[in-house]
């Protein structure tokens, strides 16, 4: 992998910054005697990690140099492997449809460079194959696409202009735990060797916002949205009143920002239009007068005056059923 690093040297000593967070788990792993019942050990790590990509292939989000990643390796029996495999796939299902993806998977299989035995692959390939097929999760055999240590599973996500983004992926790995001397005691009081995992669920933070945000077109549900609401006052005269509400609903937990210029109420609206903001609070005399709001939706919908609490509830109750 020497040739995706960089490098620097210090007191003639030379050093790689980490291109990948598996090494360093391998070490704590290491670190101590492990017994069977310590197994399956998960380590997670929201990890930085640099490569150095092509220029050519660099994208926007996409595709970057420095990335960080939810990145989390599994040690397990290999009597286990299914399991956990299954476990991580429901868990990749069950955050794409919290964010509204729709996905492919694919099977990547042994790339013409890698390390490893051809037995530890096919084992590593199997495992993956039955846990797929265990959870009925249809998929396509990517040729030659796995990992250098071990085949894979990914995930691949469509942008809008219906290219597909590898995401969340797990890996199967015999190699890795052979070349680090991995081992645990096992039952009869040998040592075994585990089985890693290398999983990770969005994937790199930086691609996943990129394919989030041309997803929704920067038009997020509210419960995604950097700014929830916008406050509008009419005329200068409501300002008072506006910061009221304002501090309301920071209070309550709502991201919400002031629109409190002197400019016209028309502009502010197309403001916050271009902004994608999911609500603006319109608030006049008549609102004041009455202790309410009038939230507008970036859909056009009027929703009728509303106590500022009502309106709250509202928000709540969209962030909590992720809308």
């Amino acid at each position: 992998y020497r040739d995706n690093m960089y490098f620097t040297e210090v007191d003639e000593q030379t050093y790689g910054i980490k291109p990948m967070n598996c090494l360093s788990h391998m070490l704590i792993y290491k670190s101590k005697i492990r017994s069977y019942r310590d197994l399956p050990l998960r380590y997670f790590e929201l990890g930085t990690v640099h490569r150095h990509e092509k220029t050519g292939v660099l994208h926007g989000l996409m595709r970057v140099r420095q990335f960080t990643q939810d990145d989390a390796h599994i040690l397990c029996m290999p009597e286990q492997l299914n399991a956990e495999i299954r476990a991580i796939a429901d868990f990749v299902s069950y955050a794409m449809g919290i964010f509204g993806f729709e996905y492919e998977v694919e099977l990547s299989t042994r790339p013409e460079h890698s390390i490893g035995s051809e037995a530890d692959w096919d084992l590593a390939t199997r495992a993956l194959e039955n846990a797929l097929t265990d959870n009925r999760i249809p998929y396509e055999v990517n040729e030659g696409d796995g990992a250098f240590y071990g085949p894979k599973i990914d995930f691949k996500l469509k942008d809008a202009l219906k290219r597909k983004w590898q995401c969340a992926t797990i890996q199967c790995d015999f190699t890795l735990p052979e070349r680090f001397d991995l081992s645990y005691i096992g039952p009869d009081g040998e040592k075994h060797r585990p089985v890693m995992l290398h999983r990770v669920i969005l994937g790199a933070i930086e691609r996943f916002m990129g394919v989030l945000i041309e997803h929704y077109a920067g038009a997020f549900p509210v419960w995604l949205a950097p700014v929830q609401c916008v406050v509008l006052t009419v005329t200068d005269k409501q300002i008072p009143y506006a910061r009221k509400v304002v501090d309301q609903l920071t209070g309550a937990g709502v991201r919400c920002e002031a629109y409190f210029d002197n400019d016209k109420l028309g502009y502010k609206i197309r403001q916050a239009q271009m902004q994608k903001i999911p609500y603006m609070l319109v608030i006049g005399d008549k609102e004041v007068a009455a202790g309410t709001v009038a939230p507008r939706a970036r859909d056009g919908r009027n929703l009728g005056a509303l106590p500022v609490e009502e309106f709250i509830v509202l928000m709540q109750n969209a962030c909590e059923q992720k809308k």
